[in-house]
């Protein structure tokens, strides 16, 4: 059997296991699409970047890959994700996992999931009270998919520990938000002219964002690791790097060289 047929084989094999669903990479400009953030953006849209990926791997619970909105898919599509407007389902997942949450998650999750390819979500707080994009852009480029492939690393790094809360300290400025929002329009106009150092450095910026908005982010007392000095390692390494989500998960790295410890995914195109 040859390597792609085996490695064809694989895949299915793990899809068996973990699921058919797709994942979804979220990077520069999260917590833009929370409207206690966005109401408060000087310069509206402020934008965020998802990227839906294949499930060639089970990811870690608990770490900013959008698992909880794939487990409650599951549940309301137990024969896959349905045919029909996307924006409709992104509501109606949106509804079903969020029903009594006192801190609701935020739409990026079920965009993420439910939208191909790598996607800009712009959020307007005079838009559905911030709650969904004003407006998607997206690109399904083979091209700009496969390139993305191979200069995003993901460096496994720790899971949000028990007791952990993202929003126990909240230094919302005006001005650092609107950074934030930027952050993400940066990120994806990147992302389109396959342009690493521009990836890199908008990756890093939304670190920087994170740390002066949300500092328990990175900072909580439940977090053990030290998730800033792991960062300004990579981001000072290499064109630039941030967390898949709150208290660690992934580090995504941006590098054309192999990372130490890092894995690729596949961009779900279609």
């Amino acid at each position: 059997m040859s390597s792609l047929a085996q490695g064809t084989t694989k895949a299915a094999a793990i899809m068996d296991v973990i699921g058919h669903l797709p994942y979804r990479m979220a990077f520069a400009g999260g917590w833009i699409d929370q409207p206690f953030v966005s109401q408060l953006n000087p310069m509206p849209p402020g934008s965020m970047v998802v990227v839906a990926i294949h499930p060639t791997v089970r990811f870690m619970d608990r770490c900013g890959m959008g698992t909880s909105t794939r487990r409650v898919a599951a549940r309301l599509w137990p024969d896959g994700l349905p045919d029909g407007d996307p924006a409709e389902l992104v509501k109606a997942l949106y509804a079903e996992e969020n029903k009594g949450q006192a801190e609701p998650s935020g739409s990026q999750d079920m965009i993420g999931l439910l939208y191909p390819g790598v996607n800009r979500l712009d959020y307007d707080h005079s838009h559905e009270g911030g709650i969904f994009p004003v407006h998607i852009e997206s690109t399904r480029d083979p091209a700009v998919g496969r390139w993305l492939e191979q200069v995003i690393w993901m460096v496994p790094i720790a899971q949000r520990p028990d007791g952990y809360n993202p929003l126990g300290v909240k230094h919302l400025d005006p001005a650092w938000i609107e950074r934030l929002g930027r952050s993400g329009k940066r990120c994806y106009d990147a992302i389109v002219a396959m342009d690493a150092p521009a990836l890199g450095a908008s990756m890093n910026e939304c670190m920087l964002c994170w740390e002066a908005l949300l500092p328990d982010i990175v900072y909580h007392h439940t977090v053990k690791v030290d998730l800033m000095g792991l960062w300004r390692y990579y981001g000072s390494r290499y064109p630039g790097a941030m967390y898949s989500g709150c208290g660690g998960g992934y580090m995504y790295v941006v590098s054309e060289e192999p990372v130490p410890g890092g894995f690729q995914v596949q961009v779900r195109l279609g």
